[in-house]
């Protein structure tokens, strides 16, 4: 078997020292290219992007990746994520500006040539971190949960790197982290940055109820909002007709509430939302929908909860027929677990 092959000599793209400002929450991507490494019998070469550091000699590359085509084409194009780990692996830091040099390995079955010929790249890498948490938990005495790691309450993932808590804190201190045990990685809260290590984030005062996000992928805190009181808006009287409290765990409960429907000329009208009042003013949450018919008979997609406008009409639920005239216990569950929702029993 002949397994000889002349090495790739010549890289194409992207130019030396080219400076890539890094977007890792888009899909950029940047395409290497080289020319061709030659096989002696005309058979296939596989090919290997390699990165090394500034001062590497890439006899241990920070990072490999196969070209496109699982090995088999002339370029590999790579991700605007991936190349932040990538950064992360050369030793540049978030917020950071370096250089990593950059090759390509061929090879022929179990003959690898490494090519003489070396390239720079300038990375210039955003706030965020290179190995973004796939679920998210909040510990500490100023937790619901207190400083049991192993009942550490978990933040919804709203999309990727993103996380959300509704959730009260009080007088005392909490870190963030991926697992409930201690060996999960640990982050804390720098004024609006996040960042990871085992600082812990102190919290003063008197308890209090919040909306919180955090954006892993430009490690920053998105929000933290305070949640002072939620109602129950009835749009035909243009007016809140109860109060909800919290009890914890991202949930609102009311006690009795009387409700009477609004007599119109066409009839008694039934629909109903919410409104937050928070410390960034009044935010309103319903239903995805404009217009809802009777809940009777409904799936719980009827039920689930959105932010929506202010508008007196739009995006609002139905009462059941039922509780015209009588009493009713409303509850607002934004909870880690499934859908934010909510529900309405007739009393």
């Amino acid at each position: 078997m002949n397994i000889n092959f002349s090495g790739v000599t010549k890289l194409n793209l992207p130019d030396d020292n080219v400076n890539i400002n890094l977007r890792p929450i888009t899909t950029a991507s940047e395409v290497f290219k080289w020319d061709e490494a030659i096989a002696e019998d005309g058979g296939l070469v596989l090919y290997e992007l390699a990165f090394d550091k500034e001062g590497g000699d890439f006899s241990k590359p920070v990072f490999k990746i196969l070209s496109d085509g699982g090995g088999t084409q002339r370029q590999a194009t790579v991700t605007h994520k991936q190349l932040v780990k990538i950064a992360a692996a050369g030793g540049i830091n978030s917020s950071s500006t370096g250089k990593l040099k950059w090759t390509v390995i061929a090879s022929k079955s179990l003959n690898l040539k490494v090519s003489t010929t070396v390239r720079t790249i300038q990375i210039q890498r955003p706030a965020g971190f290179a190995e973004i948490p796939s679920a998210l938990y909040i510990t500490g005495t100023a937790t619901e949960a207190g400083a049991d790691i192993a009942k550490a309450v978990p933040m919804k993932k709203v999309e990727d790197g993103v996380f959300e808590i509704y959730t009260s804190l009080k007088e005392g201190t909490y870190q963030l982290t991926d697992k409930q045990n201690t060996t999960g990685r640990k982050f804390y809260i720098d004024g609006s940055s996040v960042k990871e290590g085992t600082n812990n984030t102190t919290v003063s005062g008197a308890s209090k109820v919040y909306r919180i996000r955090y954006d892993f992928n430009v490690a920053a805190v998105l929000e933290a909002t305070e949640i002072k009181e939620v109602g129950l808006y009835m749009s035909a009287y243009n007016a809140e007709i109860g109060k909800l409290s919290y009890v914890g765990a991202g949930k609102w409960q009311s006690t009795s509430i009387p409700v009477v429907f609004y007599q119109f000329s066409w009839g008694r009208d039934e629909r109903y939302k919410f409104v937050l009042h928070t410390s960034a003013g009044d935010q309103y949450v319903g239903s995805a929908n404009a217009n809802n018919g009777s809940p009777v008979g409904q799936p719980a997609s009827y039920f689930y909860i959105y932010p929506v406008s202010d508008n007196q009409w739009d995006n609002t639920y139905k009462f059941n027929p039922s509780a015209d005239n009588g009493n009713i216990k409303a509850s607002l569950i934004f909870g880690a677990q499934g859908p934010y929702s909510h529900e309405i029993t007739t009393l």
